[in-house]
């Protein structure tokens, strides 16, 4: 059946434009997979949670379930749109086709360099678990910890050697990618079910520790403390539209697609949010100098003993990889589906399909060495992690915003499609009259988290007091990155307005493969 699916989806796509360059490999587990693996709450969680609880304490936990309503809501908004656009580079096709071509291309831009970004983010997690296995993975100094200077030169040579093998990987062929990718997302859940029932077992108190506020300090207030510690869920749960950037790749990726965004939210936040209670109940101590510093491999370490806890954090280490692996794929795919519309320089280069990988290969490469070059020009500086990580996840946020708002704004004026089928024949995904409340309220959602991921605190930004460009870091990011792409647009868009102007099907008003309306011209 799945011949005769993607037989039907080629034909889907080329009613968008484009012809069907990239060969579907991509079952639904592997779509789910991609989605979670970005998530990866395995890699996140373990990485930031001492961010949560430092500021927080154990109350810190109920940041989570909110930013997850919040961003579910923002995921049923992409879960419609992925089933009337099943194509590569989701967030700037979805954008372009709901806010109109310049709205479109710095969706796609921000979103190039969020994700470039990311995967050097994502690299570097592998000092939170590497040197604790084994001592020989702290190559330089002695000390693990990536605040200090020894452990932040380690954590860049440990994702430098990471980047190479999932450069390798993802250029040699996306089946091997997909395999690896389901392989680790199945570890990785056999993994956080085993570490919560684990950490179950050595419980030092009850789940009622949730309900306390110890060590949240409330001496200005509890919403100060609460927003800075939300960043950990802010951080963690994104990245459930990679699935969209394997739409050109997927069977029946309209019926699929769209599921596999809202499972993948959905089983990360259950995951996390159940991690994020086993590890509060099993800590043995849970003041700030221990769990907060310390974190999830503190509990691990103190209650599992040497072979259960080294084993789970190999485990983590392999989700580390995997992550890696699925954002620079993602990252991969949005520079492909831009380039084919000649939106970036070199984008001929950038576009062409390996005949022999079925990849494309210099669009691999790209965000793999970009992501490289973020982690190599912060040596020497312990505060990288913690700005990587924030810098990046803001820029995300923004570019979900360039396409939430459009798409609210094509609801209200009653242009947004709510019709059509899938491959199956079965009726698109869809919010029906929910649609409106749920798209003002994702808005509402990602604008306070957008605002409180770019507020330039010092304690999240600057906590070492490395300086003022430290510390104001995400206002700087802001200005390169949208200084820098008004003069890549200026120069790309002649090219670029040529290109879209042929795409058949670039109104927004294309909806199934047995009812597309087949209208020509980009919303103004």
């Amino acid at each position: 059946m799945s011949v005769d699916y993607d037989h039907t989806s080629a034909r889907d796509l080329s009613t968008f434009g484009y012809p069907q360059e990239l060969v579907r490999k991509v079952g639904s587990y592997a779509s789910f997979a991609a989605g979670f693996s970005f998530v990866s709450i395995m890699t996140t969680v373990f990485q930031l949670f001492g961010l949560g609880y430092s500021f927080g304490g154990t109350a810190f936990f109920w940041t989570w379930p909110a930013v997850l309503v919040g961003q579910l809501l923002v995921a049923l908004c992409f879960a419609e749109l992925a089933a009337r656009y099943p194509i590569s580079g989701a967030i700037y096709q979805w954008s372009r086709r709901m806010g109109g071509s310049v709205v479109g291309w710095f969706a796609g831009w921000t979103m190039v360099i969020a994700q470039t970004i990311t995967i050097a983010a994502a690299a570097i997690a592998l000092q939170v678990v590497l040197p604790i296995v084994w001592s020989g993975f702290q190559i330089i100094g002695t000390d693990t910890s990536v605040a200090s200077r020894d452990g932040a030169a380690n954590a860049i040579l440990l994702g430098l050697a990471l980047l190479v093998v999932t450069t390798l990987i993802n250029a040699f062929s996306v089946k091997l990618t997909a395999r690896v990718t389901s392989i680790g997302v199945t570890c990785e859940l056999i993994g956080v079910a085993l570490l919560v029932v684990l950490l179950f077992g050595h419980a030092e108190r009850g789940p009622s520790v949730i309900v306390h506020h110890t060590n949240l300090d409330g001496s200005t207030g509890y919403v100060v403390p609460l927003l800075v510690s939300s960043l950990m869920a802010a951080y963690v749960l994104v990245g459930f539209d990679s699935a969209g950037e394997l739409a050109e790749e997927t069977h029946a990726p309209r019926r699929t697609t769209p599921r596999t965004i809202i499972r993948a939210v959905l089983a990360s936040g259950v995951g996390g949010a159940f991690l994020i209670v086993a590890a509060l109940m099993a800590a043995p101590s849970l003041g700030v100098d221990d769990l907060g510093l310390g974190g999830l491999p503190y509990v691990i370490t103190s209650q599992l003993g040497t072979f259960w806890g080294k084993l789970l954090l190999l485990d983590v280490a392999f989700a580390v990889t995997v992550c890696t692996l699925a954002i620079q794929t993602a990252a991969a795919r949005m520079f492909f589906s831009m380039a084919r519309d000649h939106v970036l320089p070199f984008s001929k280069q950038l576009s062409r399909v390996s005949p022999k990988t079925e990849v494309p290969v210099l669009a691999t490469v790209v965000p793999g060495v970009g992501a490289a070059l973020f982690l190599v020009v912060n040596i020497g500086n312990a505060g990288l992690f913690l700005a990587l990580s924030s810098v990046c996840i803001m820029l995300l946020y923004i570019a979900y915003l360039l396409v939430t708002v459009p798409l609210l704004k094509e609801r209200l004026a009653g242009r947004f499609p709510t019709g059509g089928v899938d491959e199956t024949g079965r009726p698109l995904f869809s919010l029906g009259r929910l649609g409106v409340p749920i798209n003002i309220v994702a808005v509402l959602f990602q604008l306070v988290m957008a605002w409180n991921l770019g507020w330039p605190r010092a304690e999240v930004y600057d906590p070492y007091g490395a300086g003022w460009a430290v510390h104001y870091l995400p206002i700087l990011v802001l200005v390169v990155t949208y200084g820098v792409g008004y003069v890549a647009y200026r120069a790309q868009k002649p090219a670029y307005e040529a290109a879209i102007g042929l795409t058949p099907a670039a109104s927004s008003r294309a909806v199934g493969v047995d009812g597309i309306d087949g209208l020509e011209g980009e919303p103004a």
